[in-house]
């Protein structure tokens, strides 16, 4: 028998960048009217409206075969929806360019860090080596050194 887990999935914080990518694109007029035509062209409510449009352009006789209007109607909107797409290509572009803008900056402050992490490291090895020594040293035991043995203490 198969339990079945109700997990409830976290929202997702909004990536800075985007948010304030957002902010900025909302300040010009064209860019809201675009981004409003793209999300109406990229719905099925406009397919709906093309359907019944289309099908009452014929139904009615509105012109006869081979419909030269419609045709030159249907090609100046497809000129201007490509156009909307292209609009639509480019802001996704700019999202995915701030995105990777960001990330780059994130690498190169974890790379500094991890170099800061490595001289520490390096640090600590020398003052380890130098303490061991110098107990060593102290001890007057330079014998288990002389062996190799350096995992044991000196008693």
């Amino acid at each position: 028998m198969e339990r079945s887990w109700n997990v409830k999935k976290l929202p997702l914080e909004p990536n800075p960048v985007l948010v304030e990518q957002a902010c900025k694109r909302a300040e010009s007029i064209q860019n809201r009217v675009a981004d409003r035509i793209t999300t109406f062209a990229g719905s099925m409510n406009f397919v709906y409206i093309h359907v019944l449009w289309f099908g009452a352009w014929i139904i009615f006789r509105v012109e006869h075969y081979p419909y030269g209007l419609l045709t030159m109607i249907v090609s100046l909107e497809a000129i201007f929806l490509s156009t909307f797409v292209m609009i639509s290509q480019n802001r996704a572009d700019a999202k995915r360019q701030a995105i990777a803008d960001q990330h780059w900056q994130v690498v190169n402050q974890e790379d500094k860090q991890n170099e800061e992490l490595l001289a520490l490291a390096r640090q600590i090895l020398e003052l380890t080596k130098a303490v061991h020594a110098s107990t060593a040293v102290q001890s007057g035991s330079a014998a288990p050194a002389a062996s190799g043995d350096n995992t044991r203490p000196a008693a």
